[in-house]
């Protein structure tokens, strides 16, 4: 069996740009997306924590060290320039794979540079909320 699993997240990542007219996508600065382990191409889901929406679209290589994540296509009207997201992208897993399985997390300051990464996200209870980037 085959389990639906977080492979990897951009967590708290600030939209630099909105190109309605340009091809739908996500374009996303290639360092980040080489720390986070995803691909161009690859399905994302992206989560509007400013807004709310929540939709999919797929990667787009930006300019490396740029900082950039640009909506574009569709994806600009879910979104405005400033908003933060989580950007993440989900993997099947053998029960064998999932045993070593630890997803990539990578946590985004403000200006799109990564404040940190980790493997694993800890456990929420009433003494930890709320909790904060």
């Amino acid at each position: 069996m085959l389990t639906h699993m977080l492979k990897a997240k951009l967590h708290m990542a600030k939209v630099t740009q909105a190109e309605l007219w340009y091809d739908g996508s996500c374009a996303i600065d290639a360092d980040l997306v080489k720390l986070a382990g995803m691909r161009e191409f690859e399905q994302i889901d992206i989560y509007n924590v400013s807004n709310g929406e929540r939709f999919h679209t797929y990667i787009i290589l930006a300019e490396a060290g740029s900082g950039t994540f640009s909506m574009n296509g569709a994806a600009a009207r879910k979104v405005g320039v400033g908003d933060r997201v989580i950007i993440a992208t989900y993997g099947y897993f053998t029960d064998a794979e999932l045993s070593a399985h630890k997803p990539k997390l990578v946590y985004l300051n403000e200006d799109n540079t990564v404040n940190r990464t980790s493997d694993s996200i800890p456990t929420q209870d009433k003494d930890t909320l709320p909790l904060k980037n």
